[in-house]
């Protein structure tokens, strides 16, 4: 890409984790092992949702969508750090750079909407129990899932397009371990005014009201739990709608800390750490959080754990 000053850039440095060299191996191991974890338990997720047909309802339809998100945007990073911490070489090059930003534009939005989507499933199971299969009928459930990863597609072909167009200049080493749209901008020589614009407007969409709908949704499900008086309806309630909660307060509460925080270029570590948590942790624990409060999930294993014993 030539820029105004003639300049080409042809690759990023990436200056990864703020980990001293003696401790880069203890690290590297630990990571690797958050990452198989995150693909085993996510994997474990799809593949019950798969099998066993008690799960083909149109909350674990959306659960699994999300345990593909959370696979997949794990490994947009995940395999490049961990590259790049047993290499001398950090750079990527700057296709890859953008297809890397593409990719955790898609699954990270992609979070949100199906969230918001699930915390709707949540809704019109507590509020309208008795009509919740013919309202959450296969066809509005498709459709939910077409319209979500269009929308996240397109979202984040618009937002890589515009950065394409963008001139770049002699610094080209980005201070994170992946390549993030903010850093991006940075060293950005021409006008970032439509990008800011963009990420201002697009950014509300995708996170912000998603967030406002999800609360105001569980304003609506308090309210319906405050007339039920079976503890056994209580307790299924809270076993499906808390798992959600969890997950919704884990995934939000690292994007606000992220990207809504004030930052000073002495909180590079804050955003490492934060950056850390939404594309390495929260994908590895939501597995934990649904099959271990999530009575349906646990059976579903033990009855495919029992069917492999006895076939063995």
């Amino acid at each position: 890409m030539i820029m105004n000053n003639q300049t080409v850039i042809s690759q990023f440095i990436l200056l990864g984790l703020p980990i001293p060299p003696e401790h880069q191996h203890l690290f590297y191991a630990l990571f690797l092992a958050m990452y198989l974890t995150t693909i085993l338990g996510n994997f474990i997720i799809i593949i019950l949702i798969l099998l066993d047909s008690h799960l083909h309802t149109p909350m674990y339809l959306f659960l699994s969508n999300l345990s593909f998100s959370d696979l997949c945007f794990s490994s947009v990073t995940m395999p490049k750090l961990l590259q790049n911490m047993q290499s001398q070489d950090t750079s990527i090059s700057y296709d890859g750079c953008l297809t890397q930003m593409y990719f955790l534009l898609v699954f990270g939005d992609l979070e949100s909407i199906l969230l918001l989507v699930m915390a709707y499933d949540r809704y019109v199971a507590v509020c309208f129990p008795l009509h919740y299969m013919s309202i959450m009928s296969t066809k509005l459930c498709v459709c939910l899932m077409v319209l979500s990863w269009a929308f996240t597609l397109l979202y984040s072909m618009l937002h890589t397009i515009l950065l394409a167009k963008l001139s770049f200049c002699e610094d080209n080493v980005i201070h994170h371990f992946f390549c993030d749209i903010s850093a991006l901008l940075k060293l950005a020589c021409s006008d970032i005014h439509i990008n800011e614009l963009m990420i201002f407007i697009m950014g509300g969409l995708v996170s912000i009201i998603p967030f406002l709908l999800i609360v105001v949704s569980y304003v609506q499900i308090v309210f319906s739990i405050l007339n039920v008086s079976s503890a056994h309806v209580l307790h299924k309630i809270f076993s499906t709608c808390g798992s959600h909660l969890s997950v919704v307060s884990l995934f939000y509460g690292t994007i606000f800390g992220l990207y809504l925080c004030p930052s000073t270029n002495s909180s590079i570590v804050k955003e490492t750490a934060m950056a850390m948590m939404c594309t390495v942790v929260t994908p590895m624990l939501n597995p934990f959080i649904y099959s271990l409060r999530n009575r349906d999930v646990k059976d579903a294993l033990i009855t495919l754990l029992c069917r492999k014993k006895s076939s063995l």
